[in-house]
């Protein structure tokens, strides 16, 4: 399945919108889109996955190294999973200590 990464701008965000299956095979793809937006000082950065069917251990490090990168800049990088199969992944790495997770996209633009 092709993974879809797209990004827009709302407010003081970045949003950068996911579909598809983050995995071996297409996480290059969402590596490469975070590290523009971060190289191109897009430090409050919201990854909307709630269009994402299914997240394996390379997905995982992808976002693990986009949330190092960032806070390095003194920026945030927040989630929105409205999946629980995909919420189940962060839950079962102890990952939900780590990042900030919403259940929606306003809740993430709300701060």
């Amino acid at each position: 399945m092709e993974l879809s990464v797209t990004s827009r701008e709302r407010g003081d965000f970045t949003v950068v919108e996911v579909s598809g299956e983050v995995d071996v095979y297409t996480a290059a793809v969402l590596r490469e889109k975070l590290a523009d937006l971060i190289d191109a000082e897009h430090t409050d950065i919201i990854v909307d996955l709630t269009g994402v069917g299914f997240l394996d251990s390379t997905g995982l490090g992808v976002l693990v190294g986009a949330l190092k990168k960032i806070r390095g800049f003194g920026g945030r990088l927040q989630l929105v999973i409205d999946q629980e199969k995909v919420l189940k992944v962060f839950r079962i790495t102890a990952l939900t200590q780590v990042f900030t997770i919403h259940p929606a996209i306003e809740d993430a633009l709300a701060g």
